[in-house]
């Protein structure tokens, strides 16, 4: 069953279903609060409103369908068939979202419609992370950028939003536009917390007086390998072996019961991991 549910996480219809919830939670910002508060989002979503702000008369899903054409030939050329077809999808349905969502999130005061803007703007592109596709937008750029260079996502995203608010100040006021990058820079916290959320990992060191009996209860108990790394005490000057081993969070208690049961006096250090590609964990993910 596990194998099974693992499998389809993979599979062409996980990463619909992803970018239909993403479509649906950045169009819900858009068109239950940011219109509503006159508030801009990022990338060709807050350009978009810039222009439905200036002439009235277009509607906000034909704007955005028209100004993501040229974006998704570089995403067709740079990234690859796959993405620009999942991408093409999830430009369609934010599209579609955008046209038939007609009704307004009531909130009232405006600093707490930016905080809720934010929260579901970044929910949105989060799901979006998570496919191997895009809403569209910027989020190519990004994508692109992350492939070639490793730049992360979200700062990217935020960087070109800082492009798109300067045409915002022809359009809007300064004080909107404030709360708009306060809903910006919410949204990529956000977006980048679904991105790691389940992928984050514990990295455990351990040097213990028994490491080969801890390593075998590692595998017997938690189903998990490790690597002896060979260090040398710099007071006793003694070698030892020195255990290295990943678990999820909640097995990590259940390894620190393993270690101290054994030894009571051992040394560990815990970090976190943002990501772990390979066996019993993630696989590398290509676009």
């Amino acid at each position: 069953m596990k194998k099974k549910l693992i499998s389809f996480t993979y599979s062409p219809w996980w990463n619909l279903i992803l970018l239909t919830i993403s479509a649906l939670l950045i169009s819900l910002a858009i068109k239950g609060i940011g219109l509503h508060h006159n508030l801009i989002s990022g990338g060709i979503s807050g350009l978009s409103l810039i222009l439905h702000y200036l002439y009235p008369q277009f509607k906000i899903s034909y704007i955005f369908f028209i100004l993501n054409v040229p974006i998704f030939l570089l995403g067709y050329v740079y990234v690859s068939r796959r993405f620009f077809l999942y991408s093409l999808y999830g430009m369609f349905i934010t599209s579609v979202f955008l046209f038939v969502l007609n009704f307004q999130i009531n909130i009232k005061d405006t600093f707490l419609a930016t905080i809720a803007f934010g929260t579901l703007l970044g929910s949105g592109l989060g799901f979006s992370y998570r496919s191997l596709g895009s809403t569209g937008g910027t989020d190519i750029i990004a994508i692109i950028l992350y492939n070639k260079f490793n730049l992360r996502i979200g700062q990217t995203n935020f960087l070109l939003t800082l492009i798109i608010f300067s045409f915002g100040l022809k359009v809007l006021s300064l004080d909107l536009i404030l709360y708009s990058l306060i809903a910006i820079g919410i949204a990529a916290y956000v977006g980048e917390y679904f991105l790691g959320l389940f992928n984050q990992r514990k990295m455990v060191i351990i040097i213990a007086e028994q490491p080969e009996k801890i390593v075998e209860e590692i595998s017997r108990r938690l189903h998990r390998g490790a690597t002896y790394l060979y260090g040398q005490g710099s007071y006793s000057h003694k070698h030892k072996k020195v255990i290295l081993t990943v678990v999820d969070s909640v097995q990590l208690k259940r390894l620190e019961e393993i270690i101290f049961s054994l030894d009571p006096h051992a040394f560990v250090i815990e970090d976190n991991t943002l990501n772990v590609l390979g066996k019993g964990f993630s696989r590398r993910k290509i676009y």
